[in-house]
């Protein structure tokens, strides 16, 4: 096929597609239903066609419809964006309760080293007793 043909058969699918009325592909507004549509490889698009994929974006966009790889990535960039905020809001309860654990980490120390002084002044000092040489009992 030309390439003067070529481009023609991708306007024509390009119609199509905007219409709503594809022929040999699913009907979505992307490069990949556009070169289905046209009955090209996609990389004709994205390579050798690149201003007739960017008229293909630009007439979606004019139509006031969102392309769906465009509308795909909007609704993953939403729920990235939620499940951050989540993340966040759980990051800071963490960094709290470490805050509270820490504090009763401290407290417990001091506590502790304070029975344990008290403990040593009511210890009774421990006397050895060694049997004397020579004496058995």
């Amino acid at each position: 096929m030309s390439r003067d043909k070529e481009r023609e058969n991708i306007r024509a699918s390009m119609d199509r597609l905007l219409a709503g009325t594809p022929l040999r592909s699913d009907g979505a507004l992307t490069v990949l239903a556009l070169a289905a549509e046209a009955d090209v490889k996609r990389h004709v698009l994205t390579h050798r066609h690149t201003d007739l994929k960017d008229e293909f974006y630009a007439r979606v966009r004019a139509q006031g419809q969102v392309p769906d790889s465009e509308r795909k990535l909007r609704e993953e960039l939403k729920k990235t964006k939620e499940r951050l905020a989540e993340v966040i809001e759980e990051n800071r309860r963490q960094r709290e309760e470490i805050e509270m654990f820490a504090r009763v980490v401290n407290v417990l120390s001091v506590e502790n080293y304070q029975l344990r002084g008290r403990l040593d002044l009511k210890r009774a000092p421990v006397v050895a007793i060694r049997p004397v040489p020579g004496h058995d009992s």
